[in-house]
């Protein structure tokens, strides 16, 4: 829990302390986990908060909802860091919760960066946790699969916390401009679009949001008695020009359609101008990036094995380097599946199937090709007519993968672009052999 001191002075704190949510009603964003009946607000509100995981990016209420839980429960509430804290004073808070518990009081214990304790402080909650001795509250920006152990894990219920929209962080600037906690009392003139600029900037995070606001108004020249803030200001706080980006997301979608459009169209030019709007606007690379992965596989397909290498390199790069400096990972990469050759095939050959799967999906696999790993399925004639591929000469058998209604039925045609003649050269040699093999088997029947 925050402590206070004689000298501490509420208007000293930096905006974003200052403009905490004290409750639910105040809190903005997460409303498919805090809406009216959902779960984790109906576990709030009858304090029967259960072990759990906070995990998402930062500035978005993750530790805030902690604290909102702490007022709430009726439980003794322990924050506790992962930097600072080791195996010995995990066992002292053990110590003292398993006390507690036996006087009848609940310990919760709030773990903020719970990713940064390694694995023996980890070990040290999960007896704890499990006899329940105490409530463990996590918060995480890292993917809690690979940063908590597996056991510990299974024990917490993860919620995952999304970035703010552009409607929640205006929601939450225009409350700090009003709340006396905030700027309210004050006369402040803000150009129109002001708020929309600077939620853009923030992309998703609250903290950031409130810090460029609070940046703004304490830089702000004061103009018949109003402390005025200007674009230029605006633009000196967030240390870039704010592009037009729609705060209803047309904007959005038209400038990820040219930038796919103009790789599609090869033309590198455009996509890497079309690439610079929207990051300069405040878009998040790693949407931009997963965007890429999608066009490697739709529009190039195995015309460019690399092409699919070469778009998922630059998403981990954005996730390493984030912006700037993943900027030019990307141009890197919108560049490359610029010039790549073009092939669809991947794309339709899925299309196609998806369409006859939809109408099949009761359609049974056919026997052949069946695990049979008991002696009732082979009874059953589960596997029978397997021929292993591997076992013959070319590497191809007689058998039919396809349920019997779709025998026949092709989905991959390949074109002659690039690596995929290749690709095309080796599905021909094997139907043939298969059209071969099948031949043999009818004369020989």
């Amino acid at each position: 829990m925050e402590q206070t001191t004689l000298f501490d002075r509420p208007q000293d704190r930096p905006l974003a302390s200052r403009m905490r949510p004290r409750d639910l009603e105040e809190f903005a964003g997460q409303q498919h986990l805090l809406g009216e009946g959902k779960v984790l607000r109906r576990l709030i509100e009858s304090d029967r908060v259960n072990s759990m995981i906070f995990w998402g990016p930062p500035g978005v209420g993750k530790t805030t909802l902690a604290q909102i839980i702490a007022r709430r429960t009726k439980a003794e509430f322990v924050n506790f860091s992962a930097v600072t804290s080791g195996v010995k004073e995990i066992k002292a808070v053990m110590q003292d919760a398993e006390a507690r518990l036996r006087l009848g009081q609940r310990t919760i214990l709030f773990v903020d960066e719970i990713h940064r304790f390694n694995k023996a402080q980890q070990d040290a909650f999960l007896p704890f946790v499990e006899k329940g001795s105490i409530v463990l509250i996590g918060a995480t920006t890292e993917n809690p699969s690979f940063e908590i152990n597996a056991a510990l894990l299974s024990r917490c219920k993860v919620f995952v916390l999304k970035a703010l929209t552009p409607e929640d962080l205006t929601g939450l600037l225009r409350r700090a401009l009003a709340d006396p906690r905030g700027f309210g009392g004050r006369a402040i003139e803000l150009e129109p679009e002001a708020l929309e600029l600077i939620a853009n900037f923030a992309n998703g995070d609250a903290r950031t949001a409130l810090n460029t606001l609070e940046m703004a108004v304490l830089n702000a020249e004061e103009t018949d008695g109003k402390l005025v803030v200007d674009r230029p200001l605006l633009e000196q706080c967030t240390s870039k020009k704010s592009l037009l980006y729609d705060k209803k997301g047309e904007e959005h979608y038209n400038l990820i359609s040219a930038l796919h459009k103009s790789m599609r169209n090869s033309d590198p030019d455009a996509a890497v101008y079309w690439l610079a709007r929207m990051l300069e606007a405040g878009e998040d690379p790693l949407y931009v990036a997963r965007r890429l992965i999608r066009f490697a596989s739709e529009d190039i397909g195995l015309a460019d094995n690399r092409a699919l290498e070469i778009a998922v390199a630059a998403y981990q790069a954005c996730h390493f380097n984030g912006m700037p400096e993943c900027s030019v990972n990307l141009a890197q990469a919108v560049i490359y599946l610029s010039l790549a050759p073009r092939s669809n095939a991947v794309y339709k050959a899925y299309e196609m199937a998806k369409a006859d799967a939809e109408k099949m999906l009761d359609e049974p696999v056919p026997l052949a090709i069946r695990n049979a790993p008991t002696r009732l399925m082979k009874e059953l004639d589960y596997g029978k007519g397997y021929v292993y591929a591997h076992d013959t000469e070319e590497k191809v058998a007689d058998l039919e993968c396809l349920p019997k209604n779709l025998a026949g039925r092709r989905y991959y045609l390949p074109t002659g672009q690039g690596s995929e003649a290749r690709a095309a050269e080796n599905l021909a040699r094997v139907m043939a052999r298969k059209a071969e093999l099948k031949r043999r088997r009818e004369e020989e029947t």
